[in-house]
């Protein structure tokens, strides 16, 4: 339990017509006292709770600003302490001046994500809806403001929890059982156990698929362009963001490192990666471009291989169609056919209609059917509309690994029961995917992790 008292700006660093500043802790409102005296002459620890009072900012020298205070007493305020929200006017050195006075009159600074982890640590929230604070205040499309706000609502801690209680009535009943054999007690048969840690197990595969959808929309996809020279990637890249992010010209190898953006298809991002022309090449400088484009291809969820229609597949296209089918099977990959507007190669088409799954035919020059593509690619994570507030949706790789493991862990207990092992067996794998899941939420997440997380976010949030 945190124990001192912290201060820090709550808005953004600037010019503005107001500036928040938050203080929290035990010695919050006394801090306060020492530099804002309200117009009533009520000090702040009589102010009626949660009401806004109107005063001044003092310091040694006199009175700097007019202000706005607002008192919450323990718990009933955002950190389950005491706090105080002094509103003033927002210039850059006045803001700063009222939280060095605030300082001075005995508060700390408070760190990146004090405040929020203030109210992880008194339990106001949970760390899923810890975590979708600084993912609402990061969001960049109206659909990662939707999945923020269903964790900052609990729609995803309520179905872990759910799922969590459901084992601890399992593992509770199995135990007793063992334990008291001949006591009159609710026992679970093997039968029953089995079923119930299959429907366990289909709610852990829902979540665990969900990640597909939550990380498309919080986080994005890492997209690499690749395809030889001259293929039309650079095109592709510019069409896809609308402006002229890279140089294009007819010159082969024109593209030497790779060129990243993000450009937003609707409800999902796309962390584009353009890469060197891939072909054999003694240029030293375009080897290494090259290299980095098997890089990012390597490291690509999805793929958008480019190929020129209006020409015969070379060398360096079939060798790309070979290396993708053989190193590429658990990534999403769709063939450009590219040059739509100039006269087709028909062997061309055919060939990579014959190789890829998905085939999409454009002119990247001229930005036609840019539309498509991106409703292309967002059928591949999310599939419908989603109802944020009621389907549970894993967003971010801390959370997928905690369902992944509870998830193994009631495999290994189904294994356990189906080769014949007794119910106490399989408990031991039930208790190891209760754990698990509590990671997800916080019922068993070590110091490090809740470091990392709020080590991320802002100060004075």
């Amino acid at each position: 339990m945190l124990t001192n008292t912290v201060a820090a700006i709550s808005t953004a660093f600037g010019r503005a017509g107001v500036a928040l500043i938050r203080v929290s802790g035990e010695n919050a409102i006394s801090v306060c006292e020492k530099v804002f005296i309200p117009k009533n002459k009520k000090a702040l620890s009589k102010q009626t709770v949660r009401s806004a009072v109107y005063g001044d900012i003092v310091s040694e020298t006199g009175v700097i600003d007019d202000a706005v205070a607002t008192v919450y007493k323990a718990p009933a305020s955002y950190t389950g302490e005491d706090v105080v929200e002094i509103s003033c006017h927002g210039g850059i050195l006045l803001s700063q001046s009222v939280l060095e006075l605030i300082i001075l009159a005995g508060a700390d600074y408070a760190g990146p994500g004090e405040f929020t982890k203030r109210a992880f640590l008194n339990s106001k929230l949970s760390l899923t809806e810890a975590e979708s604070v600084m993912n609402l205040i990061d969001a960049e499309t109206e659909e990662q403001i939707k999945l923020a706000s269903s964790h900052r609502r609990g729609v995803l801690s309520k179905r872990a929890d759910e799922i969590y209680k459901k084992m601890l009535s399992l593992v509770s009943s199995t135990y007793a059982y063992i334990d008291y054999p001949d006591e009159d007690l609710t026992d679970v048969s093997c039968e029953e156990l089995l079923r119930a840690l299959e429907e366990i197990k289909g709610e852990l595969t829902s979540l665990d698929e969900s990640y597909k959808t939550g990380k498309a929309v919080s986080e994005g996809i890492t997209t690499a362009i690749v395809g030889k020279p001259n293929a039309g990637k650079s095109s592709l890249l510019n069409a896809m963001l609308g402006e002229e992010r890279a140089i294009v010209t007819d010159i082969a190898g024109t593209t030497r490192d790779v060129i990243e953006e993000s450009v937003k298809t609707g409800r999902i991002i796309l962390r584009l990666c353009d890469t060197a022309g891939i072909r054999k090449t003694l240029d030293a400088v375009e080897k290494i471009g090259v290299e980095r484009a098997f890089e990012k291809l390597s490291a690509a969820e999805l793929v958008l291989a480019v190929f020129d229609s209006s020409a015969p597949l070379e060398n360096e296209d079939t060798e790309l169609i070979k290396y993708i089918k053989e190193n590429c099977k658990d990534k999403k990959v769709i063939a450009i056919i590219n040059k739509t507007d100039l006269l087709a190669n028909d062997d061309t088409k055919k060939i990579l209609y014959k190789s890829f799954e998905h085939v999409f035919a454009m002119s990247a020059k001229h930005e036609n059917k840019k539309a498509e593509l991106f409703k292309l690619i967002e059928s591949f994570y999310i599939s419908g509309e989603i109802d944020y507030t009621k389907s549970a949706v894993i967003a971010n790789k801390r959370q997928h690994t905690a369902i992944r493991k509870a998830k193994e862990f009631i495999g290994c207990a189904l294994d356990s029961l189906y080769s014949g092992f007794t119910q106490d067996v399989a408990g031991m794998d039930i208790e190891n995917a209760m754990s698990a899941v509590g990671e997800l939420d916080s019922r068993s997440v070590g110091e490090d992790v809740v470091g990392d997380i709020f080590g991320r976010f802002c100060v004075g949030k």
